[in-house]
Formats: structure tokens, C-alpha cells, sequence
């Protein structure tokens, strides 16, 4: 490949092909009215036989499903348990349209309704696996046994039976299995329901264990979709485990030749919904972005328009020379089909950004695989047909095996309607509508434009899911990580660490995070320079999705949630070090994000938008943040190693950081060279303290010591304490156990329900001042934010604002949580008044309503009379500030109590 080139990747199987190499090699294949627009007609399509490939294909027919109008059912790429009743896998002898063709699974689905999808091949070419679903009753709902489950094909024993022995298999009949894929060393990689590992995550955290929904249907309180996570096991179908934690699904693995999985990740954490490439270990270690999280924006554009639409990135393999190739389309109205795009995965981690190793390429990183003209991702009929699914031949020919429909219309004009090729005119008619795709087999040679006919299409039936059994080298094998030393420890704890350089990094620039303004991190972290009051990034924040369940396991409305579609958990607090350093454990085997926050404990920017986890004993490794999400989707990607360069050039071996302490017990001395401050700390702490490590454990509460201002040569830091447990400073009721609040562990959460915990801070007594009169008053007491007065007269409440645990019949909420969270119209003498509110900002402590809100307290100011400074203390406020910031849920417990009726 040469350096200097992007498409150097892909020269070495001859991809790239102008468009009009198409028009003339296919030119002879549109004709007999029934197709135009580079569609293709079997009748027409050039002669000879294809079968250069000699070895057997599998793929899957199954009838195209309609409604009972004969509509097209579409799929939709976030539903992984549906069915398409009718299905079989075959085995063609070899990819030739004469070659014999044998139904494999007619020996189980004979005289029953099955379902088959999710073919794939070992790298010998000796074994198949694929998902099998069956038998399926008249009218069977996708969330009702029989499931899918794992089945295997051997070739030379012409052996068919399931993965995992039903008899022995220890989960439910209701669990769904799908996406399996061989691993180098013979085990399985597959998506499933399973959950097995993060069942007994919530029985750690003393919930009951149950199936997760997918962040979409959980969002929308009663969807029924569980989500799918990665899982590997055994060839027998013993040692099944969980590798991945994604509260969405993982789908679609596939494995690279240097043993890592690749997979289409969905990636739906608040503020983000989007199918991207991602890779991981085969031990779950090391998760990663592979391609596409800020690359979605390469699709058809919309009609009339040059703006390019949003694609999602399925079904990946990995290509003779390296990159990619991968379905892209919309998640559904796209007739079960879409383009194939060549990624070059090498050297770019998005379309137009390539990893720093590589900082001269310019893009764009993604070219069709394809020459076929006008290819549509969007809904609507696409001229030049669409793709299936796709398997690359590994002969260095750069063929692929496609399942491909040409375009056709439906001419409804006519009695009954009828097809017709998609002529120029028929696509100019804005009422065109397509016809049933007609998916078949073909062989496509993008370096000679032609694509040949392997399975004749057949009206009603498609074809999908093709492989081919011509074996490949062997992919390097990825052992299993094996913790020892202090790793061992960590992970007989339940914890990963992570390991952040500075959270000045921002894409590998020195930034400061809360106003995107450059700083020097050397200066910042030199005491001398930099005071601790100065430093904007003070604490870092672990968040934690909350696992939803199904309405079978407990029925939740809108009014357990809130203005906001999931529920969050805490899981602690630490401080970060003065360049910005954090080296910190982290409950392992979960879903998690950080926020970066000021002295008041609030966030400064908006937290890492994706899902992170760490396996128990492994570290995951840094080098800092990126720029906050803005618009459709953030400018640079940094969720990949080899992205960006450290912006923090760190310590010098043997020497203090500057005006730091610099001898004794108390120092922190880099050991070698680019060691960050929390390295240098964790480094003495794992040996000193009892227990080992002791400064790497988070905490619920808020807790600042300055350790490292020299006395001196600076002034140290003020301590800060913001603690749940402070008999100073009270809160009415704590959001987390007795024991968590003096002992953190990895099954430790602050769980904030608004009726449990924010409510009684607007019914606790305190002293204040209420016309003119001092004494004990609480904030929603009669005469107050209350709408009747101290005399019981009814009024409008103080700020036109009510904080009462009054239910507001229309949310079924506390009527305070409506009117703290959302615009209301206030009522004046009986009469309706100006709208106001909201009063809170749900998401953020920091700027806007919270802001004004905040500042009541603190300063007075923006409050009426009288003045409310110092009426809740610190504890209470930092409580305020968390629950803001994660969301201003109603309920961050899907087994809180119920809302008030």
C-alpha cells in the first residue's frame, strides 16, 4: 500500500471502478422490459458459467414476507428476534447456476414452519453455523418460545443438529440466540439474550435477574425488544459466557485476521442512536471503535436535495488487503436492503479522519464496493437495485457473493397491478412504488463491472445470507487474558481500572473541557501557576445505565421516568489530579460513561456520550476526552487507539512534578518518563496502603484532599467534603446503603428517586424567615411554594412556583416535579397567567435555569423575597447537582414504589 494514497488499500483487489465501466459492461444486461438503470434480467445476462469457485455456498430461502395485503413487511435492523416462518438453509455444490443444490435442513423443518438466518463458514470450509428457529405455530409472536437457537452443519459427516444440547442447556426456553461466528481456536462468538453475566450483576445489586430490554424499548415503556449481547462459547455449546456489556445490541460478528471481533454495535446511550463498527478481544478485553460513529452521514441524499442521508454499518467482513467491506442502509423501509461500501478500516477510523499514524490521508476512507449506479439507501425504489447480503470470495479475485434485487416498479394503474421495469420515466413518477424485491444469487467482479447470475431469481422468495466454504488463512489466535498480580486482585474484586492521561485532552489538543479555550496541562498541573480554585476539572463521575425490564417482570409508565426516556445510577466519585490524571476502579462487567466536573460537583461538559466496560482485572487506557456532541453528530472520533497523539507529555523519571512535595512518605515521584500524577500516586499507593491501591477506589461521596501542593513554595488546596453521612450538613434521606456510604465496593450505587429523595428536601424543616417571622419552615409549607396560603386561603404560590407532594392528576407525578422540570402557566387570582418555568434544566446542573436556580442559594440572587442563601446546605445541593446532571429522572429504580395515585 502506499502511504500517500487512500485508495492504496483498495488497489490491491482493483475496487475502485468509474461509474461508466458499469454502464458499458452491463449494458447488455438491461433489456426484454424488465429492468433499466444498470438492473440486470437473467434472461439477457452474459453467458458461461461462473463457477470458478469450487467449493459448496450455503445461504437461506425463505419466503418474502407481505401483510395480508401483500404489502412488503419491512425489516428493521433493531429487531434481531423476528421471523420469517417458511425458511430453509441449502448447500449449493458450487457457485454455478447447474451445480447441484440440497436442502440441509429439510431433514428438521419437513412438514413444519422454521426459520433460518445468520449463515457462517470456518476458515477450513468444513463446518456451517447459523441460527435456527422452530417449529413456529400459525401466527407466532416473536417474544414466545420456541427461540432462536444455535444449530451446526458438518460437511463431510453430513451431521445437522443444535450448538447447545437442549437438555443440558441451563437458560430458559425464552432466551434467543443469533449471529454466530467461529472464532480462530474452533469456539463460537454469538448474540444472544443470555445476559448471563449482567443477570448477576443486578442480583449483586439486590434486584432480581431478568432479561434487559434495549435501550430503544425501554425508552419507550412497554417496548418488547431484549437486548442482544456478545457471547462466546465452546464448539459443544459448554462455557457459554458474556464478553460484551452494551445496554443495545451487538450483532454480527466476524473475526479479523489479527483474531480481534469485529461487530456492528448499536450504540443508543442518551444523545446518540446509531449502528457503528466496533472491535473486541474474544475475551471481552478491550473494546473498541472500529469505524463509523461520526460516518453515518454517507447516504443516498434525499430526493431533490445534495445533503447525504444517515446510513447504519451491518454484516462486516474483512477483504483480501486489508479494510473492510460492509452493508450500508437505513434501519428499515429500505426493502430489506442497502449498498455495499469498502472501508478502509487501516488507516481511518471515520470517513474523513484517519488515525494520527496516517494524519496525511485525507479521505474519504469509504467508497462503494460496487460499481453499480445509483445504489439507494434511502426508502423509496433504487434504480440500481439493492443488496441482501454479501460474502467476499478470498482468492484475491475481489469477487463477492451478493444476494441482489434489481429495481422494479408496481404500475398500479393497471387491473390487477402489475410489474414493470424501472425505466427513467417510471422513477420520475413521484408516486412510484416498488415492487416485491426479488433477491437471487450473484456473483459480482467489481474489477471486471459484471455481475452474473448464480440462482435463477424466483417470484415470492428470496435468497440471503450466502458464504462460501473456500477456505481462508486461519486468523491469528487472541488467548484468553489471564489476570495476575495486582490484576488478580482487582478482578477477585469485581473492578477494571481506567487509566485517563489528562481530561485536558480534548481530540489531542491541551483544552480546557468547561470552555473549549487552549491551556498549557503543564501549568495547570504546577501549583505554583494553578491553585486549585483555578483548576476547572475537579472530579470525575462514574455513570451507570439502569437495566429495564420487560412489563412482565414489573409494568413502568412515563411517570417513572420522567422528562427523561432512561434512568441512570451513580456508581462513585474521585478526585482528578491537578494535570488532570485519573488512574481509578471501575465496577467491571457493566455499562458505564464519566463526567467531568467542577468544585461544586457539577458537570462541565457533556459526559462521554458512548458506553464503555471493562472486564474484572483488565485496564482500559486514555488519553483523554473529546469535544462535547453538538448538531447530528461530533466533527472527530477518538474512541480508537492510535486516533490522536497525547496532548500531556507527563512527568520526568526521579524528578517531582513542579512545586510538588518532592521527598518523604507524602511524595509522588514519576518513576519514568511521561508518567501522569495519578500513576505516579497509584504507583506508591499500591504499595504502601492497606489495602494495596487504596487511593484507586472511588467514593459515593465528594472528596478533596490536596496531596501534592508543596506548603512551601504554594498555597494548598481547601479540602472539599460533600458527603451523604455529614452530621453538619443533613439530607433527609441518604440515595445509597449504610455501608456503601463508608466502605465503597463494585456493587455500590446511589440510586436518586425523586419522591424518596428530592421531595423531602422541599418538606424538611429548617430555619428561615417567612413573612418577617423567623423560625422553622420547610419550602412547600402552606404560605410558601404552596398554592394555598398560611390562613388557607387559596394563592399563587411563592415564584409561581409549587413544591408540594401534591399528585398531579394528568403525570401521575408529584406536582412539584412538573413544575421544577417543565413551562407551566401560573394562576393569578383565579385566572391564568403568564407560562414560566422551567425551573431546572434536566441533564445539567451547570448554565441555564439550574444555574439561576443554584445561585438562590448560594448568593440570592435571581430569588424572591426573602432570601433563600444558606436555606439548603451543601449536601442537599450536591444532591440537587447530580440528579440534574444524570437526567432529573422521577424514579432511577425500575423497583422503586410506584408513583402516587
Amino acid at each position: 500500500m502506499s502511504p500517500g494514497s487512500v485508495t492504496g488499500v483498495w488497489r490491491r483487489h482493483g475496487a475502485p471502478l468509474a461509474a461508466a465501466v458499469l454502464a458499458g459492461a452491463l449494458a447488455a444486461c438491461a433489456g426484454n422490459g424488465s429492468g433499466g438503470s444498470g438492473s440486470v434480467n437473467i434472461a439477457n445476462s452474459q453467458g458461461g458459467d461462473p463457477a470458478t469457485v469450487d467449493y459448496p455456498i450455503f445461504y437461506v430461502k425463505r419466503p418474502v414476507p407481505v401483510n395480508a395485503a401483500g404489502a412488503l413487511v419491512q425489516d428493521d435492523l433493531r429487531t434481531l428476534r423476528d421471523l420469517v416462518p417458511g425458511s430453509d438453509l441449502y448447500m449449493r455444490e458450487s457457485a454455478s447456476p447447474s451445480a447441484v443444490e440440497t436442502n440441509i435442513t429439510a431433514r428438521v423443518t419437513a412438514g413444519a414452519r422454521y426459520d433460518v438466518k445468520d449463515v457462517d463458514v470456518s476458515a477450513d470450509g468444513t463446518r456451517v453455523v447459523f441460527a435456527m428457529r422452530g417449529p413456529l405455530a400459525k401466527g407466532q409472536q416473536a417474544k414466545t418460545p420456541p427461540c432462536w437457537r444455535i444449530w451446526q452443519y458438518v460437511i463431510t459427516t453430513d451431521t445437522l443438529a443444535p450448538v447447545i444440547d437442549p437438555a443440558i442447556d441451563p437458560d430458559p426456553a425464552t432466551v434467543n440466540d443469533v449471529s454466530p461466528h467461529y472464532l480462530a481456536d474452533g469456539r463460537i462468538v454469538f448474540s444472544t439474550t443470555r445476559q448471563d453475566t449482567s443477570q448477576g450483576v443486578l442480583l449483586d445489586e439486590h434486584k432480581p435477574g431478568f432479561v434487559a430490554l434495549d435501550e430503544d424499548s425501554a425508552a419507550n415503556q412497554g417496548g418488547t425488544q431484549p437486548d442482544f449481547v456478545l457471547e462466546v462459547m465452546n464448539a459443544d455449546g459448554t462455557h457459554v459466557h458474556q464478553i460484551t456489556f452494551n445496554p443495545s445490541h451487538d450483532q454480527q460478528a466476524t473475526v479479523l485476521q489479527s483474531g480481534r471481533v469485529l461487530y456492528s454495535r448499536w450504540d443508543h446511550a442518551p444523545g446518540h442512536d446509531a449502528m457503528s463498527l466496533y472491535t473486541v478481544n474474544p475475551d471481552g478485553t478491550d473494546v473498541e471503535l472500529y469505524y463509523g460513529a461520526n460516518s453515518h452521514l454517507t447516504g443516498t441524499p434525499a430526493p431533490g436535495t445534495s445533503t447525504p442521508t444517515v446510513v447504519e454499518f451491518m454484516q462486516p467482513h474483512e477483504i483480501q488487503g486489508g479494510g473492510v467491506m460492509s452493508l450500508i442502509r437505513e434501519y428499515t423501509g429500505v426493502d430489506d436492503g442497502g449498498n455495499l461500501a469498502l472501508i478502509n478500516g487501516v488507516n481511518f477510523v471515520e470517513n474523513n479522519q484517519p488515525l494520527a499514524a496516517w494524519a496525511g490521508l485525507a479521505g474519504p476512507a469509504q467508497i462503494q464496493a460496487t460499481p453499480l449506479n445509483n445504489i439507494y439507501t434511502i426508502p423509496g425504489p433504487s434504480p440500481g437495485g439493492r443488496f441482501n447480503s454479501a460474502y467476499p470470495l478470498a482468492d484475491g479475485t475481489g469477487r463477492i457473493l451478493v444476494s441482489w434485487s434489481e429495481c422494479r416498479l408496481l404500475d398500479t394503474t393497471q387491473t390487477p397491478p402489475v410489474i414493470v421495469p424501472c425505466t427513467t420515466a417510471g422513477l420520475a413518477n413521484p408516486n412510484a412504488q416498488s415492487a416485491l424485491p426479488l433477491y437471487s444469487l450473484w456473483m459480482l467482479d467489481p474489477l471486471h463491472g459484471t455481475l452474473m447470475p448464480i440462482v435463477a431469481p424466483v417470484e415470492g422468495v428470496m435468497i440471503s445470507y450466502v458464504v462460501a466454504t473456500q477456505p481462508k488463512p486461519v486468523p491469528n489466535i487472541i488467548l484468553d487474558t489471564v489476570p495476575s498480580g495486582q490484576a488478580e486482585s482487582f478482578a477477585s474484586s469485581g473492578v477494571g481500572v481506567i487509566d485517563i492521561r489528562s481530561v485536558y485532552d480534548i481530540d489531542g489538543l491541551a483544552v480546557n473541557p468547561a470552555s473549549g479555550a487552549p491551556v498549557s496541562i503543564a501549568a495547570i498541573a504546577d501549583p505554583a501557576q494553578t491553585s486549585a480554585a483555578q483548576r476547572p476539572a475537579r472530579f470525575i463521575r462514574l455513570e451507570k445505565a439502569v437495566s429495564i425490564p420487560d412489563k412482565t417482570v414489573i409494568a413502568l409508565t412515563n411517570a417513572d421516568f420522567g422528562v427523561t426516556s432512561n434512568m441512570m445510577e451513580i456508581l462513585g466519585y474521585a478526585p482528578i489530579e491537578p494535570d488532570g490524571s485519573v488512574h481509578l476502579e471501575v465496577p467491571a462487567n457493566v455499562a458505564f460513561r464519566v463526567s467531568i466536573l467542577d468544585a461544586n460537583a457539577r458537570a462541565i461538559t457533556a459526559p462521554q456520550g458512548v458506553w464503555l466496560q471493562l472486564l474484572p482485572g483488565e485496564t482500559v487506557s486514555c488519553n483523554g476526552c473529546h469535544k462535547p456532541q453538538g448538531g447530528a453528530q461530533n466533527p472527530l472520533s477518538h474512541g480508537r487507539q492510535g486516533t490522536f497523539n497525547s496532548a500531556w507529555a507527563g512527568g520526568t523519571a526521579g524528578a517531582a512534578f513542579p512545586h510538588t512535595i518532592a521527598s518523604g512518605p507524602a511524595a509522588f515521584i514519576p518513576q519514568s518518563n511521561g508518567t501522569t500524577m495519578a500513576e505516579a500516586r497509584m504507583a506508591v499507593s499500591c504499595t504502601t496502603d492497606t489495602p494495596p491501591c487504596l487511593q484507586m477506589v472511588p467514593s459515593v461521596n465528594v472528596l478533596y484532599t490536596d496531596v501534592w501542593t508543596d506548603p512551601a513554595q504554594a498555597t494548598p488546596g481547601t479540602p472539599i467534603t460533600y458527603s451523604y453521612t455529614d452530621a453538619a450538613n443533613p439530607i433527609p434521606a441518604i440515595p445509597t446503603s449504610a455501608l456503601c456510604a463508608t466502605a465503597w465496593s463494585a456493587s455500590c450505587r446511589i440510586i436518586i428517586n425523586y419522591p424518596q429523595h428530592i421531595q423531602p428536601i422541599w418538606d424538611a424543616a429548617r430555619t428561615g424567615m417567612l413573612n418577617g417571622v423567623q423560625g422553622s419552615v420547610t419550602c412547600s409549607q402552606a404560605g410558601c411554594h404552596n398554592p394555598v396560603s398560611a390562613a388557607g386561603v387559596a394563592q399563587t404560590p411563592a415564584g409561581n412556583l409549587d413544591l408540594t407532594n401534591s399528585v398531579d392528576a394528568n403525570t401521575n407525578e408529584f406536582t412539584s416535579y412538573g413544575q421544577l422540570l417543565t413551562p407551566h402557566t401560573t394562576v393569578i387570582m383565579g385566572q391564568p397567567g403568564p407560562t414560566v418555568g422551567p425551573f431546572m434544566n434536566a441533564g445539567s446542573a451547570n448554565g441555564g435555569a439550574s444555574s439561576a436556580f443554584f445561585n438562590c442559594f448560594a448568593t440570592g440572587s435571581g430569588c424572591n423575597a426573602p432570601s433563600h442563601t444558606g436555606w439548603l446546605n451543601i449536601a442537599e445541593l450536591r444532591l440537587l447537582s447530580e440528579w440534574l446532571d444524570i437526567g432529573a429522572q422521577y424514579h432511577n429504580d425500575p423497583f422503586a414504589p410506584a408513583a402516587p395515585m
